[in-house]
């Protein structure tokens, strides 16, 4: 597999989801993530023998996805040294070994995120199903409209501050190049109100998901831009209470290995009733004008 750009540090990311353990990690997007992970597998009309959470943080996931009774096992398959890892730092998924990936707020941090689906793609077992929660483009956006301005104003330029998360539609593009079958894109979106901007930092510090850009300006925050960062943040997204408010998108995906038991669509021109004789109409040209 051809590596792609290194848009994230990894090794850094690990360490900072080690602090955010430490200092006591803020779950509740993943915990929201679980409980969403779970509805939506009780809606499937099967079971699965063998599974993988891939790169989820901590074990919400495989206790919610365990706690429905459709999963035989779920192992854990994180991004360390020793385990798999898919940007290239370590083994791949064996070929067709699995029913089911799950994985919650994980891929937005991968470097690679096509040959990580491409990789999906290839462990499953025919019929089998991805399913994952990533965050999303509208993540944040608040933070990085305020800390555009602040750079700007203070330090005369902008620099990487938030990651570039991706929108829905590139997302289920992605699904469709790694030849995953009836791909489904939605998302969901929340809103944490905080009572100041060093809140918002310290819960994200708390999910480890501070900066971990390879571009990253490595200088320290200025002083004056933090100031002004607060300020603007306060001025343009706050409501009358005083607090603020802060994006969290999550995208869900998902898409099957295909099979040949799955519904296809049909063939140009083989409908067996036309639409106009459905709909009680009478059928009209492409040059016909109506009431002609």
């Amino acid at each position: 597999m051809t590596a792609g750009p290194t848009i994230f540090d990894r090794t850094l990311l690990a360490a900072r989801l080690r602090r955010a353990r430490a200092l006591g990690p803020a779950t509740f997007l993943l915990e929201r993530a679980a409980e969403d992970m779970s509805d939506r597998l009780q809606a499937v009309t099967r079971k699965f023998d063998r599974a993988a959470d891939l790169g989820t943080p901590a074990d919400a996931v495989r206790r919610a996805v365990m706690a429905i009774g459709k999963v035989t096992s779920i192992v854990p398959v994180g991004w360390g040294e020793a385990e798999l890892v898919v940007d290239g730092e370590g083994k791949p998924l064996v070929p067709g070994e699995l029913d089911l990936v799950v994985s919650a707020l994980a891929f937005q941090f991968v470097n690679d995120l096509p040959g990580t689906l491409a990789q999906i793609r290839r462990a499953l077992k025919p019929d089998g199903l991805l399913l994952a929660a990533m965050l999303g483009g509208e993540t944040l956006t608040e933070l990085r409209q305020a800390f555009a301005q602040a750079e700007s104003e203070v330090e005369g330029g902008v620099s990487p501050r938030v990651a570039p998360f991706a929108d829905l539609r590139d997302v289920g593009a992605l699904l469709q190049r790694a030849g995953l079958a009836l791909p489904v894109i939605d998302s969901d979106r929340v809103t944490v109100r905080y009572a100041s901007i060093f809140d918002l930092m310290q819960d994200l510090r708390r999910m480890g998901a501070t900066n971990a850009l390879v571009e990253r300006r490595r200088a320290p925050l200025r002083r004056a831009t933090l100031i002004r960062l607060g300020e603007i943040y306060a001025e343009r997204f706050s409501d009358s209470d005083g607090r603020i408010r802060a994006t969290f998108e999550t995208i869900w995906l998902s898409g099957w290995a295909p099979h040949e038991s799955q519904q296809k669509p049909l063939r140009p021109g083989s409908a067996q009733q036309r639409l106009a004789d459905a709909l009680g109409t009478k059928e009209q040209s492409a040059g016909e004008k109506a009431g002609d």
